[in-house]
């Protein structure tokens, strides 16, 4: 794999490790850890009002016996217009773990076909010296990666760099430390520099240990 420069000139070839990039893809691992991370998102907060959290109807609305009428305890019935809901949704945890090392094989499959598919670049460096988007813009440029859906993974992210991409429709950035299987493949191009390539392949093949 070869490394570029900012100015998408050809540097050289990137060595990939070959305990991380050994070519195996784990596509059922992968859409685990996928679901996993989805679901991880949802905050759980739908919530519906029970009987009892609807104001009113402490009173009954009418003697037990006598009227003709059906039996009632309290105008807030489920059954009554204005009333309670019965098995609502209520405010819940949709958390889903998955184990380190499943993760790391989950990972580990995503890069693998990242590779397979041609769809990773290795950057010798990325910096910018403000932060104004146009500067970051020129990178994606130079790599002639203008209308393609990217994540540039970067092992120590700055305020400008952070800053500068923020404004950028198609592209989007992350450290190697917190790059997941889903973001690993929710982009046509994973962009990495050099150093945050070494750390992920560090963490990936730790999780395996």
């Amino acid at each position: 794999m070869h490394i570029f420069d900012m100015k998408g000139q050809q540097l050289g070839a990137a060595t990939l490790d070959p305990v991380v990039f050994d070519g195996k893809i784990n596509h059922a691992l992968m859409h685990q850890a996928v679901v996993a991370y989805l679901s991880n998102q949802r905050h759980g907060l739908a919530a519906t009002k029970t009987r009892a959290d609807v104001r009113g109807g402490g009173r009954k609305p009418w003697r037990q016996k006598g009227t003709g009428r059906a039996r009632a305890g309290s105008s807030r019935s489920p059954l009554w217009r204005k009333g309670g809901t019965m098995f609502g949704p209520q405010p819940h945890s949709f958390y889903k773990d998955l184990p380190r090392r499943m993760k790391a094989l989950a990972l580990k499959s995503a890069l693998n076909s990242k590779v397979q598919d041609n769809e990773m670049i290795v950057l010798d460096a990325l910096s910018v010296g403000s932060y104004k988007t146009k500067e970051l813009f020129g990178v994606i440029k130079n790599l002639k990666l203008e209308t393609t859906k990217l994540k540039f993974v970067v092992d120590a992210l700055d305020d400008k760099l952070k800053l500068s991409c923020r404004n950028l429709a198609k592209a989007t950035i992350e450290t190697a430390k917190n790059l997941t299987t889903y973001e690993t493949l929710d982009c046509k191009k994973l962009v990495l520099t050099k150093n945050a390539l070494k750390e992920v392949e560090e963490r990936v093949k730790k999780w395996l240990k």
